[in-house]
């Protein structure tokens, strides 16, 4: 009996080192680094590919500072000690580089899949050398993180892109990954790289702005050339509902770090924490820049049901908790 092959998968292992595999793989991302500017500072300081390289641990993993997590204002972080605000740290910057990671991996799956979906050679050309920017970020990605933190994830979103991926025609695709996913990542890797306190990571993930951009404005284009069915309008509106309502709940990622290091935490303190993040103005500003993209591309019908359904609206603290 044949063995059915899933397009997108999370749980997808990285082959040994001892694979013959890895040595093809490695030498043909040294040899695209070689063409990248942004690459040469790395290669200068790792003659080799970043596949070979060690992994960090957790405790050498604090990329971004309280600032970027709004944590300087809250109490339970500033009655911490500083051992434990620096795991704290440690943990939250650890989420963001893996959720990072996971959507570069959800982003090869996309591209082999628009590569199968393509309707002339110069689109599938096109989706074919995607695949390749997704795959040298993912490999840049991995020199920043644990071994252990690039194997699974349960995270809801994460799963939700996976399914999406599988089962979604063309239209759907091109607008939930192209047109919101990439436009909204754009703005959110401009952001990491800005705050990011190691200088090689901020590099690397400013290198990233430019492909990311090429990825979502190509979206743009390819969805204003597929007709929107009613049937696949309601797909789009129920998909990104689901989508909203995970940035409506943020940042659970600092709050779970947090109760990692000082909890449990009550949800009386959960409450006052996210209080304190000043979630609402954050979360209003992210929500702003979504539906600044939806809005765009979709002549409003799209828009015009989510706000009905106060997909746009930030949620007080005590619904995020």
């Amino acid at each position: 009996m044949r063995q059915l092959y899933k397009t997108a998968s999370f749980d997808i292992p990285h082959a040994s080192e001892s694979n013959k595999l890895q040595r093809v793989l490695s030498s043909t991302i040294q040899n695209r680094s070689r063409d990248s500017a942004i690459a040469a500072a790395s290669l200068s300081r790792y003659p080799h590919s970043p596949l070979s390289l060690p992994h960090p641990t957790e405790e050498s993993a604090c990329y971004w500072n309280a600032k970027h997590f709004n944590l300087q204002r809250a109490q339970l972080f500033q009655q911490a000690t500083p051992q434990e605000q620096n795991a704290i740290l440690q943990i939250a910057s650890l989420s963001l580089l893996q959720e990072a990671y996971f959507i570069e991996k959800a982003g090869i799956s996309y591209m082999a899949k628009m590569v199968a979906l393509s309707e002339s050679t110069d689109e599938r050309m096109l989706y074919a050398l995607f695949s390749a920017d997704e795959t040298y970020h993912l490999t840049q990605l991995l020199r920043f993180l644990p071994l252990h933190q690039t194997t699974v994830t349960d995270d809801p979103f994460l799963r939700f892109l996976t399914d999406l991926i599988e089962h979604q025609d063309k239209t759907v695709l091109l607008f939930i990954l192209q047109v919101v996913l990439k436009g909204w990542v754009l703005s959110h890797y401009r952001t990491l790289a800005s705050d990011c306190q190691n200088p090689e990571l901020a590099n690397i993930l400013t290198g990233f702005l430019q492909d990311e951009s090429r990825h979502h404005t190509t979206g743009i284009t390819l969805f204003k050339q597929n007709p929107l069915t009613p049937e696949t309008r309601q797909v789009i509106v129920e998909a990104l509902v689901y989508f909203l309502r995970r940035v409506q709940t943020e940042p659970q990622s600092v709050v779970a770090a947090v109760n990692r290091v000082l909890g449990p935490l009550s949800r009386c303190q959960k409450i006052q924490l996210i209080e304190e993040l000043q979630t609402e103005i954050h979360t209003g500003t992210r929500l702003n820049l979504l539906r600044s993209l939806i809005g765009k591309e979709t002549a409003h019908t799209i828009l015009n049901e989510l706000e009905a359904r106060q997909a746009f609206e930030p949620l007080p603290a005590y619904l995020c908790a």
